[in-house]
């Protein structure tokens, strides 16, 4: 396993446990999310250098699109929680009230 291998999987390792253990604030659990989709972007987009294909391939810009779609999506979330329950604490939204 190369350097660059073991540096993604674990970038990808520790966002995954960020994720996990920091879930108290909805924008702390967003930037997990969006470390996460770094790190596969970012290793999606050195794949075919380390394969020697010359072909370029869609995927990464394709992440890249639904990343940032991801990112809007939660910021607006982050908005409109904020407005109404006052805090982007976690445990104050519920999914099942209106």
């Amino acid at each position: 396993m190369s350097f660059m291998h073991l540096s993604f999987y674990s970038a990808f390792t520790l966002s995954s446990l960020g994720l996990a253990f920091h879930r108290a604030h909805l924008i702390s659990a967003l930037l997990c999310l969006e470390s996460m989709m770094l790190s596969l972007y970012i290793a999606l987009s050195l794949w075919p250098t380390e394969n020697l294909t010359t072909s370029s391939s869609l995927t990464p810009l394709l992440m890249l699109a639904f990343s940032a779609c991801e990112a809007g999506t939660g910021l607006a979330m982050l908005v409109a929680s904020t407005r109404t329950h006052g805090s982007d604490y976690l445990h104050n939204l519920n999914l099942l009230q209106c």
